[in-house]
């Protein structure tokens, strides 16, 4: 018999976990009046007024100067003169041109589980993990934001505090883009035309936004009747180096203090439910690999995000015909020399695809349909596969009636995994009183879960809104599963 142990840990959304937005004015004039009335102030009300803003705000910022006065460079185009000004009415135009953004103020959700990159120091037998969740603020944006959690020997679930602060990434170096790799995504987008493939020519073997964004501007001022649908790919070539980017944390920064947020423009609506897993090479080095939905308000975008150490990350697009719909996870290896992925593109069934290039997927085949009254509506996976001695275990979820979503299992061969091996008849896990009602009511749901000491550890989501923590024995699963 399978039990599910609720460990009673609520990660629950903190809104005075503020981070910095700038301030934009779509109208020019308006931003250029509040310029002129702050440069109109007295040197004195200048420094009294900055002084009162920094008193507000300096507790729930670090390094607020700086965040003043970057924002005070971007502005400073709009200045009508090259005066010198003083570092106060500097700092004091920033922060006309700033905002606070609560990260997790509607939601703190969808977590997904991978062993920390650093195990020193620990007690015996404890093992630090990351999980990585969606926090959702106003108007529904949602960003990847981290906590550090320690599994204890016995199973204990130690929460690390999360510091107060939420600090943005700091400036990576500028992307280099492959010219091969992007030619050949404009051909899957469709946006490879006698513009584009101009811009192509005129491009090194690897080039820069900037050296791109150029060329794409020399092309439009030499030929000034560029057909509309060439601008719309010349657009797409900017836009698409834009989705592909990079980003970078201090290694002092604490782990809650990281945000992923919206970067690219198919992302301005949100980052969703990334499904982070420890990816083993064939040499045998570890990649954290993370699926992810980006959103632009329209159409959904399926990105992959990587890293070695949750300081640095690449982020790039994922291309191909079979690249569709939400919950794409990989598997932690390659089977037989190719990466294979667990998806959804038809947003009922559950496919399994295989691919020679990591940010291409061609072909899929038909792994699991719905098949019990708990997941009629559809089913999905609930994060990447697990490999034990029996099998792959692969969490997914089920839809129900009254849209209740619950979560439950399969195992797949580990050398064939298009043969499902076990499949549980009924929810490992459905929603109790205390976790459907929320943000949207009678919903389980997790991004990806972890071994350790012979037990899965599984965190979900409550109702899209707080999240939690299960253990189950590993073994007593597996074997439900081999008998059903």
């Amino acid at each position: 018999m399978i039990e599910v142990k609720r460990t009673g840990i609520v990660i629950r959304p903190n809104p005075a976990r503020v981070f910095f937005r700038p301030l934009d004015f779509l109208n020019r004039e308006r931003l250029t009046r509040v310029i002129a009335r702050v440069t109109g102030l007295e040197e004195k009300e200048v420094t009294t007024e900055c002084a009162a803003v920094l008193e507000l705000f300096h507790k729930r910022h670090i390094n607020l100067n700086q965040i003043f006065l970057k924002r005070f460079e971007e502005i400073r185009p709009h200045l009508i003169s090259d005066a010198e000004l003083s570092e106060n009415r500097k700092l004091l135009i920033g922060a006309y041109f700033c905002q606070e953004y609560s990260l997790e103020a509607a939601a703190l959700f969808n977590p997904s589980m991978v062993v920390h990159p650093d195990q020193s120091n620990l007690p015996e037998g404890a093992l630090r993990t990351v999980v990585s969740l969606r926090a959702t603020g106003e108007g529904h944006v949602s960003s990847i934001v981290f906590r550090s959690v320690i599994v204890h020997a016995d199973l204990k679930i130690e929460l690390l505090t999360p510091t107060p602060y939420v600090t943005a990434p700091a400036e990576s170096p500028e992307s280099i883009y492959e010219k091969n790799l992007f030619e050949r995504k404009l051909v899957e987008l469709g946006l490879l035309d006698e513009s584009s493939a101009s811009v192509l020519s005129a491009l090194q073997d690897t080039f820069t936004l900037r050296e791109l964004k150029d060329i794409v501007e020399r092309t439009k001022r030499k030929n000034r009747f560029v057909k509309t649908e060439e601008q719309s790919s010349l657009h797409g070539m900017v836009t698409l180096a834009l989705s592909n980017y990079q980003i970078r944390f201090a290694g002092t920064q604490r782990m809650s203090e990281r945000v992923i947020f919206p970067a690219a423009p198919s992302e301005q609506r949100g980052i969703e439910d990334a499904r982070f897993v420890t990816f083993r090479e064939d040499c045998g080095s570890i990649k954290y690999y993370g699926t992810y939905t980006a959103y632009d308000g329209q159409v959904i975008f399926p990105q992959l995000i990587e890293t070695t150490d949750f300081e640095s990350f690449k982020v790039s697009t994922l291309n191909g015909p079979e690249v569709q719909n939400k919950g794409m996870a990989l598997f932690p290896r390659k089977i037989k020399g190719s990466y294979a992925m667990i998806s959804r593109q038809d947003g009922e069934n559950l496919y399994l695809m295989y691919s020679d290039l990591l940010h291409f997927w061609y072909t899929k085949q038909l792994l699991l349909r719905p098949t019990y009254p708990w997941e009629f509506v559809q089913i999905g996976n609930c994060g990447s596969p697990i490999e034990t001695d029996e099998g792959w275990l692969v969490l997914t979820h089920g839809v129900g009636p009254m849209r209740q979503y619950s979560i439950g299992a399969i195992l797949l061969d580990l050398e064939d995994p298009s043969k499902v091996i076990g499949r549980l008849k009924k929810p490992l896990l459905s929603p109790n009183e205390e976790e459907r009602e929320g943000y949207v009511p009678n919903v389980v749901y997790s991004c990806g879960g972890l071994v350790h000491r012979g037990h899965l550890v599984l965190p979900y989501a409550m109702s899209d809104t707080n999240s939690t923590f299960a253990t189950i024995e590993l073994k007593a699963l597996l074997s439900e599963l081999k008998r059903s």
